[in-house]
């Protein structure tokens, strides 16, 4: 029996992530058609004796979040339940504080997985590989650059037992060019190291006048806590892997990992993806569209394109490794490139909503996307365009490189700008 544990982290997490953020949790934001997290669920279903997928995390359980559970556990006929944290308890204190559920049924092991990540997760892969040399940790790990491997967590490992001798999260130098890829498989074991890090925090920062618990003491950082201090003790081993896998921090890196599960839908589910039909719009790649959008026979679409739930697209429109989402309208001959439209959203006649991509360099097989920041030295750096929900642009316009935040209706051009 297995199971597996999403953690979708909560609303003061992914402020990079604005103003997407703003109408719907992160984990819910569409990635190549579907819910970030659903990419998640797919892959833990799949793998065989899977009982019960639990999401951890700090998010008000609203209406969206209420409504994607009960479809998914519909679709996928497996308890798919949301714990809510009482506070923001770090990647390992929700595990810890939900251990009871977690380890309810005896399961052999459980996954544990970051919702903002990208990959073709090798969970199956994982479980063998556990399964042939059983021990508390296994962390999937991949490559990076020297340079890149400095904005994650580094490991150390021995190449012929595949032991993590040393483990850093976000070295100041160089130490590894393996990368923690923010997927696990724990066994029951592997939560006794997480309570004598929360009585360690306890007993470290009780406060003397504070009779009980000192709050902070649940926040475990699983990084830093566990793997840094058991590295080297032969508790945790590494899985590498060479399948696709990314970080989803920024809209940008969105857009990123929405090419890659577009490509990875040639195999995986080829019926998400347009076909090019007689008396229907051109089809170049890769390309989602939702059954409820409109498409005039005219428009070019792709590579890389998402097309929303109700969205409506007009003749002539061009649009090109570019997210358009829920009710938004993109009126006859707009060019999209390289953009998020937010949700119900209007773009007009002939106007052109164009940003910069930030891709990984094409020419470095272990090249990652960079963990942007949106200003240097005080000025907007180049980046996709985004529009926030219900954003009007007129006709004949042009926005470029800009960020519009929600409910917005512009009357002229901008360029490098964020429009409040």
């Amino acid at each position: 029996m297995l199971k597996a544990v999403i953690l979708i982290g909560g609303p003061q997490k992914g402020t990079r992530f604005r103003p997407l953020s703003f109408e719907v949790p992160k984990p819910l934001f569409p990635v190549a058609g579907v819910p970030m997290i659903q990419h998640h669920i797919e892959a833990c279903a799949q793998v065989p004796g899977m009982q019960e997928i639990l999401l951890i995390g700090f998010y008000q359980p609203d209406e969206s979040l209420t409504r994607f559970l009960e479809a998914a556990q519909q679709e996928w006929n497996l308890p798919i339940r949301y714990l809510q944290e009482f506070a923001p308890l770090g990647t390992g204190g929700g595990l810890y504080h939900f251990r009871d559920q977690i380890l309810a049924g005896s399961p052999e092991a459980f996954f544990v997985l970051n919702a903002d990540v990208c990959s073709d997760f090798p969970l199956s892969a994982m479980l063998g590989a556990h399964r042939r040399q059983p021990h508390p940790f296994l962390l999937l790990g991949t490559t990076a650059n020297r340079t890149q491997s400095l904005n994650y967590g580094c490991i150390v490992e021995n190449p012929q037992t595949h032991e993590v001798l040393h483990y850093v999260e976000k070295p100041s130098t160089f130490v590894s060019d393996i990368i923690n890829c923010g997927i696990y498989l724990f066994t029951p074991e592997a939560l006794r190291p997480l309570r004598d890090v929360f009585q360690r925090n306890q007993q470290d920062r009780q406060l003397e006048d504070s009779p009980g618990l000192w709050p902070g003491a649940g926040t475990i950082r699983l990084e830093q806590d566990v793997f840094s201090a058991l590295a080297g003790q032969g508790q945790i081993f590494v899985h590498l892997t060479d399948g696709i896998w990314s970080q989803i921090k920024s809209a940008g890196s969105a857009l990123y990992a929405s090419r890659l599960y577009l490509g990875r839908y040639q195999s995986t589910h080829p019926e998400r993806l347009a076909k090019h039909s007689p008396g229907g719009p051109r089809i170049r790649g890769n390309v989602y569209i939702h059954p409820t959008a409109k498409v005039a026979p005219s428009a070019v679409l792709g590579p890389n394109v998402s097309i929303g739930e109700g969205v409506t697209v007009g003749e002539g429109v061009r649009l090109r490794e570019s997210i358009v989402l829920h009710g938004a309208t993109l009126q006859e001959h707009t060019c999209v490139l390289h953009s998020i439209v937010g949700w119900g959203s209007t773009v007009g006649r002939w106007a052109r909503v164009e940003g910069t991509p930030n891709d990984p360099n094409p020419n470095d097989p272990r090249a990652h996307m960079d963990s942007e920041s949106l200003f240097k030295d005080g000025k907007l750096l180049p980046a996709i365009t985004i529009l926030g929900c219900r954003v009007r642009i007129p006709a004949e316009v042009l926005i470029l490189n800009s960020i519009v935040l929600p409910h917005k209706e512009l009357s002229r051009s901008f360029t490098n700008q964020i429009i409040l």
